[in-house]
């Protein structure tokens, strides 16, 4: 007698992901958690941080052209969590 196997399989539905949005050094004006391109490391910009006249928080000097990536609205954000974005959006991840 022929052995009749039953196979299950699962199809996988297109997840659609929206990019992230690139925002240079000097161009940052809204507080969040976002990423350097190139370099992966991690920044997080407190509103505090973004108050007209106040001193930078941080200064960067360089070169090239470096870009950031905005993984969140929250400058708190858990690492776990901005680790998972990263990984989610392709992003290299240095911290």
């Amino acid at each position: 007698m022929p052995r009749h196997e039953e196979v299950m399989t699962q199809s996988t539905h297109a997840t659609r992901r929206s990019a992230l949005p690139e925002v240079a050094w000097d161009n940052i004006n809204e507080p969040g958690t976002y990423v350097e391109r190139g370099s992966g490391n991690l920044y997080r910009f407190p509103q505090e941080s973004l108050l007209p006249g106040a001193p930078p928080a941080v200064v960067k000097e360089s070169r090239g052209a470096s870009m950031l990536v905005k993984l969140s609205d929250d400058p708190f954000v858990t690492t776990l969590k901005a680790r998972l974005l990263c990984a989610r959006h392709n992003v290299e991840a240095n911290f």
